[in-house]
């Protein structure tokens, strides 16, 4: 199976490890953070001593740095889904928390495939907010996040009342296409930071699938 892996296009595994790092921390992440919100955010240094650990070798120093990369993407999601998760409009400021770092290793010119995998997160994360904005699901998100387990599917029942409509799925289709090219295009590039990019940004329709899936079969 190491053999196997290995023996892909490195551009390939930048991809799927983004992938990765964005689909399986939504399902761990999340109820870690609901529950343990101190581990969860002390887990970022965790990230951060592991990805530097792995970037001081060069058989390692990708997957180090995109791995310092997605150290920003769970500290924001610790710091908002650990005490924020009820207010939608300070999501995507926090969200951006990692911002000045990943301007400033792109400035010097450090961590370009971890600062790509941030901002193509970012990016993602920017459209699906801008999707509830737009369809003004903000009262139903406040719902979500305060509502107790049993109720979780009512709500959702909701949600999902307003979504069956043409105007949320041609909104949807829009939005959804815009992220489709934004992200193919880069994986035209033969430099692993575009893929890693690609793969957070496409990663973001893939979870976004499965909320909606997930919220239909409530």
């Amino acid at each position: 199976m190491l053999q196997t892996w290995a023996s892909w296009p490195l551009t390939l595994r930048v991809l799927l490890a983004a992938v990765g790092l964005v689909v399986v921390p939504v399902f761990f992440e999340a109820p870690l953070v609901r529950s343990l919100p101190w581990l969860s955010l002390t887990l970022t240094g965790s990230w951060v001593l592991v990805g530097v650990a792995l970037m001081t070798h060069s058989s390692t120093r990708i997957w180090g740095d995109i791995l310092v990369g997605f150290a920003w993407t769970w500290l924001a999601g610790s710091l908002y889904w650990g005490w924020f998760r009820w207010e939608p409009f300070v999501h995507l400021p926090l969200e951006s928390v990692g911002i000045p770092i990943v301007l400033l290793l792109l400035l010097r010119g450090h961590s370009r495939v971890g600062c790509y995998f941030y901002l193509g997160s970012l990016l993602g994360t920017a459209v699906t907010d801008l999707y509830v904005y737009w369809m003004d699901l903000v009262p139903l998100w406040r719902q979500v996040m305060v509502a107790e387990p049993d109720q979780v599917a009512w709500v959702l029942r909701d949600a999902i009342a307003i979504l069956q409509t043409p105007i949320a799925a041609s909104r949807a289709l829009l939005l959804g296409l815009g992220l489709l090219t934004v992200g193919v295009v880069p994986l035209r590039s033969q430099q692993p930071c575009w893929w890693a990019f690609s793969g957070a940004v496409l990663s973001t329709l893939l979870v976004d699938g499965l909320f909606a899936v997930s919220a239909l079969l409530a």
